[in-house]
């Protein structure tokens, strides 16, 4: 008898306090004449059914193609973002990106999602020896050990990673399908920005800033 094959959903985090961006909404910048959260949408729209927005102004988002749901715990963090989307998901894993994020590469989405096994509980990329966890699968297995562990305060993500069955996936792999690593570049300062809109164009692409992995996005 087969296994079934494991279902995912795309879950945005957009509950930061875009204090680096002057408070400006990150993920209604635009970057080659688009909203980036527009941009992510479309994007994640051609590999998942659905697709979750998780934020603390629902509002903004009313009228876009998702489905918007708000943070369980107080705190802002990029943990308690990734512990609201696994509690709302339909599915058995959400993959998880930042709303900050306009490059990210359907070749390496489609890369984690082949990855998938029903024991796994997070599917992460490895890049210069760093977790990228904003870019990662997540499964709602992994509910209990966040729980536990926003419980008492502790948002670092990879302290998670300690406790739960990890696969990571290796950079020569990531290279493969992303191979400018544009997957990872953060549009979190002004500089970003304005450094994004001369990568929309083939010949302006630059190497990506490493983000904060506790930066509630």
């Amino acid at each position: 008898m087969s296994l079934q094959k494991p279902t995912c959903s795309g879950v945005i985090l957009a509950g930061g306090l875009n204090t680096r961006m002057q408070g400006r909404n990150k993920a209604f910048l635009e970057v080659g004449g688009r909203a980036i959260v527009d941009r992510l949408i479309e994007i994640l729209g051609t590999f998942f059914a659905e697709i979750l927005l998780v934020t603390r102004q629902p509002e903004l988002y009313a009228g876009r193609p998702i489905r918007v749901v708000e943070d369980i715990y107080a705190a802002r963090a990029a943990l308690t973002g990734i512990h609201a989307g696994l509690r709302h998901i339909q599915t058995d894993f959400a993959f998880v990106v930042p709303c900050d994020a306009p490059f990210i590469e359907p070749a390496l989405i489609r890369s984690l999602l082949a990855e998938l096994e029903p024991h796994l509980d997070v599917i992460v990329p490895m890049v210069d020896h760093f977790y990228e966890p904003l870019c990662a699968v997540y499964s709602k297995k992994c509910l209990p050990a966040i729980e536990e562990q926003l419980n008492r305060g502790d948002y670092k993500i990879s302290r998670l990673f300690e406790r739960i069955r990890l696969k990571t996936i290796p950079l020569e792999k990531i290279m493969q399908a992303d191979a400018r690593k544009r997957a990872f570049f953060n549009v979190n300062t002004p500089e970003a920005l304005a450094a994004s809109r001369d990568m929309v164009q083939p010949q302006g692409a630059a190497g990506p800033k490493k983000r904060d992995p506790q930066d509630a996005s």
